[in-house]
């Protein structure tokens, strides 16, 4: 009787227990969304041009927002989830985006020069004539990246993952690509001048009428 009556002490407070969770919140319990400058920063928010240089979006959920030419100037957005959001002519200078979300992100246009991107997750990035100079893009995955006529002057992008990207007419005048991976990364009518791809993954990477003068681990045969 004393084994059944734990037993059933131990269903009851299970169950008390699970309907505990299931409770509801009270209203003071609930989260609201932070605002910046008049930006409500959540899920698909509309803030084209908004003033958020400097803000603090790190860890955010803002998947499908719109912030097309806002100023994001020096603004951290550290593991920021930002899967389909409109950044195109966005100013992200000196933004830090370490290991940030961009899957399916428009950039195109976009001003990201001396940003962090380091380790960054961005399968199918839209970057169009987005300005990289300087930026750190250590470890990031470009993989698939529409990436035509982006500029990449003295950027990091040591053991980036540029497999399968597009790249073609751009400007890596002096890029590290150390360690990369450029395996069928399309690099036609680029510049490569003065750049670093020492121990790069070079399989069926494409390199019609790349400019490759003082590149160091270019192939010679092109």
């Amino acid at each position: 009787m004393r084994i059944r009556a734990k037993l059933l002490l131990s269903t009851l407070l299970v169950m008390a227990g699970a309907l505990l969770l299931d409770t509801p919140p009270r209203a003071d319990d609930t989260w609201t969304p932070p605002r910046h400058n008049g930006c409500v920063l959540e899920r698909k928010t509309q803030c084209p041009g908004a003033d958020l240089s400097g803000a603090v979006l790190a860890n955010l959920d803002l998947r499908g927002a719109d912030f097309q030419g806002a100023n994001l100037r020096g603004a951290d957005l550290r593991h920021t989830d930002l899967r389909g959001v409109n950044l195109a002519d966005a100013d992200l200078g000196g933004a830090d985006l370490t290991r940030a979300i961009l899957i399916s992100t428009n950039l195109r246009g976009a001003d990201l020069r001396q940003a962090r991107l380091v380790a960054i997750d961005s399968w199918n990035l839209f970057a169009q004539k987005a300005n990289f100079d300087g930026a750190d893009l250590t470890g990031a995955n470009l993989e698939f990246g529409r990436l035509t006529r982006a500029s990449w002057r003295h950027a990091r992008l040591r053991a980036a993952n540029l497999e399968m990207a597009w790249m073609n007419k751009s400007n890596l005048e002096h890029a590290d690509l150390r360690d990369a991976n450029l395996q069928e990364t399309k690099l036609n009518l680029s510049t490569l001048e003065g750049a670093d791809v020492t121990g790069a993954r070079l399989r069926f990477t494409n390199f019609q009428g790349t400019y490759m003068r003082d590149c160091s681990g270019c192939p010679r045969d092109w």
